[in-house]
């Protein structure tokens, strides 16, 4: 006869095998679509009771009927939701000698769930202690105010809600003010957006979490969690409450989708599941559009309006506790109310002007505590009153053009995007809201880009000076029109996902635009080609030597004119800065602003006379020698330390930085290795370093080795030639991790030691490639060119990681050849490098790389690209 463990174990496993059973027949039904939209909460609530029927017939099995324990269902699961990794939380009702004198039941009960594959989380109070527990944390009332019964009468569940009673613990005004802040709290932790990459669908801003507290705020004030039920207390309307529980469903059901890829409780949409639940979720690539794409823009639109409504039914908890205040009147149309501006007639707005007027009166009062609640609930509700621009009369064309050139127009296109307005108002913006780029370069959704950008220009106009951006105080005053920049800035992302060129179809898109809406030609060719260009400046800026007059004067050409150079300066800093936190930084700050700098003086002195290399040689020279005589240098000293440096340098570098790299080879004996390091700019970590040092082979790969040890990446690298075979060798480096920000001294003690040693010793450090990165692979390419002066260009495009560049300087040292200059760029997964480089014949001349050379650099790159190189 089998002893009682062994029964348990045996009715355990059987268990185990009948919920498995069961999931796999729930998620069969999820998977073929037939719990979509609203089946999501049918299938939520079937699995919460088929684990009821299991935990129920645990209880029985181990509790007697007459034992005085009362066992309720907590938290997400008394809610009657259960995903398929979710915990099961459980809660025993009983006074502490019954509990005691069960305690071993209790055990089996527990363990026999646990054994069945059931993740139980339990708590055992009594009803004083429930009482005492809730006081002294709020999570633990919230999980108990939906307390569903699983072997409990009506009394045990009467008594349980009297213990955590309004009366006792927790009454509704601390309640809402204590859910509110956390809710703050909680959003604060994600950065206060939803429109991340990897967004939380339970925690986040907009998640399920957010939905969850106002039901919880709902049950404490009116005394109902069902939203239906708050429209008969008016403080929803149906619209709303429909408009809330299909975001709510979407959430659910990708929820759900999660944690099956997963197979576990996750609830983060990280990269490693947002193709697969794609693809689960029946999303199908279209155009130019990812079935990624498609979901990950369902949750944001979803999140958004969950973040919406939140914000209007929070108002309106707040005058339920607190009472409606006296309205101020501000003018005909509208007042204050609490602080918050409203629309002073119940049938407000009666035309679309009246719309544009709201934003207008919003930003003319400056800081409000926003827009209150019944007005923004009308204003949803009188969106498709608004035209379209095209549709639009000219007097509304107007208003909005006003609405732009009046006060804070950023801030006000900004309110018009999250209610709603911008989107109807211009289609193209309403297609890229919520829009997101599969992608570790843009970690922002199209549309939250597109304002962050305008954020960011609207900082220009503050008029103070900035550390992050060199010139753009400067710049921006100079501005005939600044609402077209802010128009360029709206319309330079607009195009995509569409299949083309999002430039030249944005640019498409802004000349309409600005046709439409009466703008004149000088105007309208402003903002159409600030949005075809948009790119330009970066790209010049980041994959060519701005050093060189013939890059300048290009780009000079192409840009033509000094109104077309300010605006599109600006417009690259925002947008740039705008596309992730972390990609402006001190280093690109003055790229950006050297390019800027040089193309001014070259549109200044005329595009029919560029800089010959001779006359800018000489102007650097003199400069430089200003500067060191400042430093108490004499002529014959400064002319001393001249001939020892490159002539190329002083053709292309700025007089400043070679100044410095001069007074930095004073006192140096031949053949001595001296490392200069300083900082780019206070308290960025960004550093420039020099390196001036007898040329060996193998010298580049092992100055790289080292910077990548000292945790730095390099961004560019100017590599030259100097008199007597010597190095002169510029690189400038950031912080891998910002937090630990690497000290100049430290670096060139490192730099300096390492070089005096023997190069083939120093090898770059072995790091496992970041989880995200391994979900966007991206195809190496490599491509051969001729770079003039006996040099070839190598360029390589390919999956960025950890010591990318130090491998590649590595294979290079293999191959026996030297870097002459490199550009390094990096966009979120995507790395793009280039190099010129040279081999070296019999007599120790550089020489451009032959084919076979060119075969043997590219079949070793690609075996470490592809990883199987040691």
């Amino acid at each position: 006869m089998q002893s009682l463990q062994q029964q348990d174990t045996a009715w355990a496993a059987t268990a185990r095998e009948g919920l498995a059973a069961t999931d796999a027949a729930f998620a069969s039904r999820f998977d073929t679509g037939v719990e979509a939209e609203a089946g999501i909460d049918r299938l939520l609530a079937e699995r919460a009771a088929a684990v009821d029927a299991l935990v129920q017939a645990a209880w029985l099995r181990c509790i007697p009927t007459d034992a005085g324990l009362a066992l309720f269902a907590v938290g997400g699961y008394g809610r009657g939701e259960l995903y398929p990794q979710s915990d099961i939380d459980l809660l025993v009702l009983a006074e502490p000698a019954v509990s005691q004198q069960y305690a071993d039941a209790l055990g089996r009960f527990f363990t026999l769930l646990w054994d069945s594959g059931l993740p139980v989380g339990h708590a055992v109070r009594s009803l004083a202690q429930c009482t005492e527990a809730s006081i002294e944390d709020i999570t633990v009332l919230t999980a108990m105010l939906e307390a569903r019964p699983l072997a409990a009468n009506e009394h045990e569940r009467r008594e349980l809600q009297a213990a955590v009673s309004p009366l006792l613990v927790w009454p509704p005004q601390p309640f809402f003010e204590a859910k509110r802040a956390e809710l703050r709290e909680r959003h604060a932790r994600f950065d206060d957006t939803a429109d991340n990459l990897e967004p939380n669908l339970k925690e986040g801003p907009g998640g399920l979490r957010d939905v969850q507290t106002l039901s919880w705020m709902a049950l404490r004030i009116i005394g109902t969690a069902d939203m239906e039920s708050l429209v008969a207390f008016g403080q929803l309307g149906a619209d709303e409450v429909a408009t809330l529980e299909r975001a709510r469903r979407t959430l659910a059901r990708l929820r759900y989708g999660l944690h099956l890829v997963a197979g576990k409780r996750e609830e983060r949409l990280r990269f490693d599941y947002q193709k697969l639940l794609a693809t689960r979720l029946g999303f199908e690539d279209v155009g130019g559009t990812l079935a990624v794409e498609q979901m990950m823009q369902a949750f944001y639109r979803s999140a958004s309006l969950v973040l919406r409504i939140g914000d209007r039914l929070l108002q309106r908890f707040e005058e339920q506790l607190e009472g409606e205040a006296e309205p101020e009147p501000l003018d005909a149309l509208f007042e204050l109310r609490r602080g918050y501006l409203a629309a002073r007639e119940a049938d407000w707005p009666r035309t679309p002007a009246q719309i544009f007027a709201l934003f207008s009166a919003w930003a003319m009062r400056g800081e409000l505590n926003g827009l209150h609640s019944h007005t923004a609930r009308a204003l949803a509700e009188a969106l498709p009153m608004l035209p379209d621009f095209s549709r639009a009369e000219p007097a509304l064309r107007q208003q909005f053009m006003a609405l732009l050139r009046g006060t804070q127009p950023v801030r006000t296109l900004t309110r018009m995007a999250r209610l709603g307005v911008l989107g109807r108002w211009i289609p193209a913006f309403l297609r890229v809201s919520g829009r997101m780029q599969f992608d570790l370069f843009h970690v922002y959704t199209v549309d939250q880009h597109t304002l962050a950008v305008l954020k960011n220009l609207a900082s220009f106009a503050s008029g103070g000076p900035s550390e992050r951006f060199a010139l753009a105080h400067e710049v921006w005053p100079r501005l005939r029109k600044p609402e077209l920049l802010l128009l360029a800035g709206l319309f330079h992302d607009i195009a995509k996902g569409r299949g083309g060129d999002h430039s030249e179809l944005g640019g498409d898109d802004a000349r309409v635009f600005c046709r439409t809406i009466g703008l004149g030609e000088a105007d309208t060719a402003l903002v159409e080609w600030l949005v075809r260009k948009h790119l330009l400046m970066s790209i010049t800026a980041q994959k060519q030597d701005i050093a060189d007059p013939e890059v300048i004067h290009r780009f000079a050409t192409v840009v033509g004119d000094r109104e077309r150079l300010d605006h599109l300066y600006l417009l690259t800093c925002a947008d740039i800065a705008g596309t992730s936190p972390k990609l402006w930084n001190a280093w690109k700050d003055r790229l950006m602003a050297d390019l800027y700098t040089a193309t001014r003086l070259a549109l200044r002195r005329g595009l029919e006379n560029p800089l010959a290399a001779a006359e800018r040689s000489a102007e650097t020279r003199q400069a430089v020698r200003t500067r060191l005589t400042t430093f108490g240098i004499d002529d014959a000293g400064i002319d001393a330390l001249f001939a020892r440096m490159p002539e190329i340098g002083f053709q292309r570098g700025r007089p400043d930085q070679l100044a410095w790299q001069a007074a930095s080879l004073r006192g140096l004996a031949e053949g001595e290795t001296r490392v200069r390091v300083r900082p780019v700019a206070a308290d960025t970590g960004a550093l420039e370093v020099f390196v001036h040092s007898l040329d060996r082979d193998g010298l580049f790969a092992a100055i790289v080795a080292v910077l990548d040890r000292c945790g730095l990446e390099i961004q560019h690298a100017r590599v030259l030639d100097g008199p007597n075979g010597t190095i002169f060798d510029t690189f400038e480096v950031i912080p891998g991790d910002p937090r630990r920000a690497p000290v100049a001294d430290e670096v060139a003690r490192r730099l300096t030691q390492a070089l005096d040693g023997p190069l083939e010793d120093i090898r770059p450090a072995r790091r496992t490639q970041p989880r995200h990165l391994r979900h966007f692979r991206i195809p190496p390419k490599i491509g051969f060119d001729d770079a003039g002066q006996g040099r070839s260009t190598l360029s390589l495009v390919c999956t960025d990681r950890p010591g990318l560049l130090a491998d590649v300087a590595r294979i290079l040292r293999n191959q026996r050849l030297r870097v002459h200059d490199a550009r390094i760029a990096t966009f979120g997964a995507r790395a793009e490098d280039v190099f010129q480089i040279t081999a070296t014949d019999a007599q120790g001349r550089n020489q451009p790389l032959d084919e076979n050379r060119r075969q043997a650099l590219s079949a070793e790159l690609l075996a470490c690209l592809e990883g199987e190189h040691p």
